[in-house]
């Protein structure tokens, strides 16, 4: 596998269309402004372009350290967004049915390293 082919993958995995932009024009404009600052040389949208569709002669090594920046930053929303939308199911699964989901939400909050309910006597959700 080409450079060009390798970090034109991770380029479209750091700025997913369907998921995060409506356009790839959005994606790279993104990209764009990311990474320009991060590069001494000029980093423009067709650059930008080139690398996406995979026909850039080259990659450099500033704008490859600058993709992998941009792919743990896509990771690091991605994983924040998981968490903030897993806290909402499990709120609105204690909500629906606390008696059903109670003892597996207790388990998956003691996986993740959250602090447990406690129950007071008489209180079990009954």
């Amino acid at each position: 596998m080409s450079d060009t082919v390798f970090y034109s993958g991770m380029m479209r995995e750091a700025y997913p269309v369907p998921r995060r932009y409506s356009t790839v024009k959005a994606a790279l404009n993104e990209a764009v402004r990311f990474i320009a600052p991060k590069v001494s040389k000029d980093f423009s949208h067709r650059r930008a372009r080139a690398i996406w569709e995979g026909k850039a002669r080259r990659i450099d090594a500033e704008e490859a350290a600058a993709l992998r920046l941009a792919e743990i930053e896509e990771g690091r929303r991605e994983q924040k967004e998981l968490r903030q939308r897993l806290a909402r199911l499990d709120t609105a699964l204690a909500m629906a049915d606390e008696a059903f989901h109670g003892e597996a939400i207790a388990a998956l909050r003691q996986q993740a390293g959250e602090p447990r309910r406690t129950y007071l006597p008489g209180n079990h959700g009954e």
